[in-house]
């Protein structure tokens, strides 16, 4: 069990940094073009720079339903499956891992994972052109979303044959 949980937090470490970097990055974006600060446009492109810098860090679509559907959307919903991915690490670091809270973080992954990603390409569908690998990423989410629901109902009945045995003793 060592080495599961090494790895756990190692990986929970990992997805809260790769969460907060997505997350700080939509709002650095954000943030550039609402007040056009660290913005440059070139014709049929916005660069926004690193900050303080004159160095490209993102080459974007000028229009707004580009920067709704295939860039905010998008990393935002990366800065969430990366917090709840943590949260699904972070369930295997706990003394008792079959609680009800560790069943919570499962299901919210799941259902982030299920159902978001299905729900945004069809809504993104009417504003913008859906090529085919963004297809294949939302069926990669789609099983993950299954698996890691087999994995919480496993954990529902954990915690109902541990709740069982502590009526026994």
């Amino acid at each position: 069990m060592k080495r599961t949980k090494l790895i756990s937090k190692t990986l929970y470490i990992l997805c809260l940094a790769m969460s907060f970097i997505y997350g700080a990055t939509t709002l650095y974006a954000l943030v550039c073009k609402l007040t056009n600060i660290n913005i440059h446009y070139t014709g049929k492109q916005e660069i926004i720079a690193y900050p303080f810098t004159d160095t490209p860090f993102l080459i974007l679509n000028p229009t707004w339903s580009y920067w709704l559907f295939s860039f905010l959307i998008p990393i935002l919903f990366y800065a969430l499956f990366f917090f709840f991915l943590a949260n699904v690490f972070k369930v295997f670091l706990q003394q008792r891992i079959f609680i009800g809270e560790n069943i919570v973080h499962l299901k919210r992954f799941y259902i982030h994972n299920l159902f978001v990603p299905v729900i945004l390409v069809f809504i993104a569908s009417f504003f913008e052109e859906i090529e085919t690998p963004v297809f294949i990423i939302v069926a990669l989410h789609f099983f993950l979303g299954v698996f890691v629901f087999i994995l919480s109902d496993i954990f529902r009945q954990g915690l109902n044959l541990q709740n069982e045995q502590d009526l026994y003793i």
